[in-house]
């Protein structure tokens, strides 16, 4: 067995405040990672979607474009400034790694079987990697 590089993780006032971190990390970006799933899936399936921000006539495509352009189109708007939503999403995105990396470690240190937990995340690699793969014509 490998000896445990990181023992003081083990502490239980410690794993309470990472799995607290965790979950309000998690609720507090939960909604807007919902809707650049949404969105994203959208543009992933969605051959003809406008991509004009004058085209964007319908929710959809209006939504769409606060995904892809940071922006919500209306027509009674004069100019835009994207940046302080930008700055959510950077924010979003880090706290989003920051939870993944804790999820990680909470799973690490809470299963005593890890091989499970590195068998999940190889399969979390290398499925992904299979797919492009077997999707590609040669």
């Amino acid at each position: 067995m490998v000896p445990d590089p990181s023992p003081h993780f083990d502490h239980p006032v410690t794993l309470k405040t990472l799995r607290r971190l965790h979950l309000y990390l998690g609720c507090f970006f939960a909604p807007l990672l919902v809707f650049y799933l949404a969105t994203g899936w959208y543009q992933t399936v969605k051959v003809d979607r406008k991509k004009n921000l004058a085209e964007a006539d319908t929710w959809v495509s209006r939504l769409t474009s606060v995904h892809v352009d940071q922006i919500y189109p209306a027509e009674s708007v004069e100019s835009y400034s994207p940046t302080l939503f930008r700055v959510l999403v950077v924010v979003m995105a880090l706290a989003l790694m920051a939870t993944i990396v804790l999820g990680i470690v909470l799973a690490f240190r809470t299963l005593r079987q890890r091989w499970l937990v590195w068998l999940s995340l190889a399969l979390g690699v290398v499925v992904p990697i299979l797919f492009l793969w077997l999707g590609q014509r040669h």
